[in-house]
């Protein structure tokens, strides 16, 4: 078994809300890897960052990320960067898992969650820091997803019935 369904996509891109409104839905467990880190480590992924580093953030996050996609068995969303790793996409393509790439303008994406402290690969010129992780990411995202849905200028819900109708899941 392996989870339901898995959410990637970059900051702001709507993975926690939809993931959590999905999971409802299908009454299935909700996971965010992100939050089972800071719950993990005590700190917040930010504090991580600062502290220890992004190599040690990434190899945590490894590790959370191959265990989630193993064990847990509802919505599983991934932090922004995961997919990244190698040892993740590989574990993402070679598990047959339904991936679904939540994609975000800059403007929305900035509407939603700010670009601030809690974002430390964004905290220096924000706006340039996200198109230039986007650059990068945007085709790791497309090449694992089995669907790609737009979220800006959308709701929670209608994404949500989006995914559920893309990947043939009835709640």
């Amino acid at each position: 078994m392996s989870p339901v369904v898995v959410l990637v996509g970059p900051p702001g891109a709507g993975k926690t809300t939809v993931g959590r409104l999905l999971a409802e839905r299908l009454g299935v467990d909700f996971h965010d890897t992100d939050v089972a880190i800071e719950r993990a480590a005590g700190r917040s992924v930010s504090d991580i960052f600062v502290q220890d580093g992004e190599a040690h953030f990434r190899e945590l996050e490894r590790v959370e990320v191959v265990r989630s996609l193993a064990e847990e068995r509802g919505v599983v969303a991934l932090g922004g960067g995961a997919v990244m790793q190698e040892t993740v996409a590989t574990a993402l393509r070679e598990g047959d898992h339904r991936v679904a790439f939540l994609d975000v303008t800059i403007a929305d994406a900035a509407g939603r969650v700010g670009f601030d402290a809690s974002r430390p690969l964004l905290v220096v010129n924000p706006r340039a820091a996200w198109t230039r992780l986007m650059n990068a990411r945007r085709p790791v995202y497309e090449s694992l997803a089995t669907v790609h849905v737009q979220t800006g200028g959308r709701t929670p819900e209608e994404v949500a019935e989006e995914l559920l109708g893309a990947l043939g899941l009835e709640p």
